[in-house]
C-alpha cells in the first residue's frame, strides 16, 4: 500500500457554527434548539445520531415571531445544517394551538408601523430565515401544533415535508391586515396549487383545515391528536367522511351551523395527544437516516431548488415594497388589529378607505382617524 503519511494534514475538528448560545432560551419569546436521538422503529435511541429540533417558545402570542426569534430560527437551521450528527431538522412550536401565525403584530404596531426603514431591515432578517430553511443541508420537517396561519403558513412552506395535527388550520391574512404574502406564498403556491386556487388562497384570506390542505396536496399527512376512550377521534369541525355531496367536493371542509357549534365546543373540552403525529416524524426520520446522506440531500434539493427559484427571483424587490408599505396600508392594518382588545374591531373601515382613495385623499392622521376603528364606548 502506498504511504502518503508525509502530506502535511490537520485532524482537529472544526466548528462551522455561526453563532454561540446567544439566539437560543427556554423563556418566552424565544427560539429552542435540542439535539433528540434517531429512533429505531423499536423506538430504541441510535447512538450518535440526532435529530434538530427548531421550537418557536411565545405560545401567549400564538408563536408568532419576534425579531430576537427570527434570529434564533435562523441560527438554528444553519447549526442543523452543519452539524454531521444531525440527520434531519425539525420545526415546531410549544403548546398545541398554534405552530406559527406570523410575525408578531405587536411588535408590528408599536414599533415597526411607520418606520419603513426599520422595517426593511427587519425584513431582511426573515429572508434570512426563510433563506435558511431553504438551503439548509438536511432535509427540514414541518411538524405542525396548531394554526399555520400568514408568515406561519410561509415558513412553513419553506420546509421539505409536513406532519400535522388534524386539528391545524392554514392560511394567509395578509391582504385583510394590511400586508401581502410575499414572505413566500407568492412564490411557493403556483407550484403546489392551480392557479386560480393560488391567487383565491393569497388573497381572500379564507383559512383552511388540515384535510383540505392534503386532499389538495399541501402537507404530507394529516393524523388526529384526540384520544377519546382509547379511540383515535378525527377532528369533529371537518368533514371526513365523505368526499362528494351534490356534485361537490366536501371532503375537508368545515362543517357550519349546529354541528360546528357542538364540534367546537368537545374540541374545547378534549385533550390532545400528539403521539400519532411524533410517531409519523420519527417514521420519516428513520427513513431518512438508512438513506446516503449525500444522495438524500442532493435528491432533497433538487426538488427543493424549483420553490427557492422563484423565492429567489422576487424576494428582494418584495423587501422594498414590504418596508414601503409599512408607511401605509401595514401602519393602519397591523395597528387596527393590535388594538382589537380597546376598539372591539381588528380590521380598518374598508368602505371608507376605498371613498378616501377615490377623493384622492393624503394619508394623514385625518385620515387614519377616519378609517381606524375607535375605542369603544362605556
Amino acid at each position: 500500500m502506498a504511504d502518503l503519511s508525509w502530506i502535511p494534514r490537520e485532524s482537529n475538528d472544526k466548528n462551522h457554527y455561526l453563532w454561540g448560545e446567544e439566539h437560543f432560551g427556554t423563556e418566552a419569546p424565544s427560539v429552542i434548539y435540542e439535539k433528540r436521538p434517531i429512533l429505531d422503529p423499536e423506538g430504541k435511541a441510535v447512538e450518535g445520531l440526532y435529530s434538530a429540533w427548531i421550537i418557536l417558545n411565545n405560545p401567549k402570542q400564538f408563536n408568532s415571531y419576534t425579531t430576537g426569534m427570527v434570529k434564533g430560527v435562523i441560527a438554528g437551521f444553519q447549526r442543523a445544517s452543519v452539524d454531521s450528527s444531525v440527520v434531519a431538522a425539525v420545526f415546531t412550536a410549544v403548546g398545541d394551538k398554534a405552530f406559527c401565525t406570523g410575525g408578531n403584530t405587536k411588535e408590528y404596531a408599536e414599533y415597526y408601523a411607520g418606520r419603513p426603514n426599520e422595517y426593511g431591515l427587519y425584513m431582511d432578517l426573515f429572508i434570512a430565515m426563510v433563506d435558511g430553511i431553504l438551503g439548509c443541508k438536511k432535509p427540514t420537517i414541518c411538524r405542525v401544533n396548531g394554526m399555520r396561519v400568514a408568515g406561519g403558513q410561509e415558513i412553513g412552506m419553506a420546509c421539505d415535508l409536513t406532519i400535522t395535527s388534524d386539528l391545524a388550520i392554514f392560511g394567509q391574512a395578509g391582504p385583510r391586515h394590511g400586508s401581502a404574502p410575499d414572505g413566500g406564498s407568492t412564490d411557493f403556491l403556483p407550484w403546489m396549487l392551480p392557479m386560480e386556487l393560488a391567487i383565491w388562497n393569497c388573497i381572500s384570506c379564507e383559512l383552511w383545515s388540515a384535510y383540505k390542505m392534503k386532499r389538495l396536496g399541501l402537507l404530507s399527512k394529516c393524523l388526529p391528536v384526540i384520544r377519546d376512550g382509547g379511540k383515535w377521534i378525527r377532528n369533529p369541525a371537518v368533514v371526513t367522511d365523505s368526499y362528494v355531496e351534490d356534485g361537490e367536493i366536501v371532503y375537508g371542509e368545515f362543517k357550519a351551523g349546529e354541528e360546528a357549534k357542538k364540534a367546537r365546543e368537545y374540541i374545547n373540552n378534549a385533550k390532545t395527544d400528539f403521539a400519532l403525529v411524533d410517531a409519523e416524524v420519527n417514521k420519516i426520520l428513520w427513513t431518512f437516516t438508512n438513506l446516503f446522506p449525500g444522495c438524500l440531500i442532493k435528491s432533497t434539493e433538487g426538488v427543493r431548488l424549483k420553490k427557492k427559484f422563484f423565492w429567489d427571483q422576487t424576494k428582494v424587490i418584495n423587501r422594498h415594497w414590504l418596508a414601503a408599505n409599512m408607511a401605509t396600508e401595514a401602519n393602519l392594518g397591523f395597528t387596527a388589529f393590535n388594538t382589537k382588545k380597546i376598539t372591539g374591531k381588528d380590521t380598518i373601515d374598508f368602505i371608507e378607505y376605498r371613498r378616501l382613495q377615490v377623493k384622492g385623499a393624503a394619508f394623514d392622521t385625518d385620515f387614519m382617524a377616519a378609517v381606524l376603528p375607535g375605542p369603544k364606548k362605556e
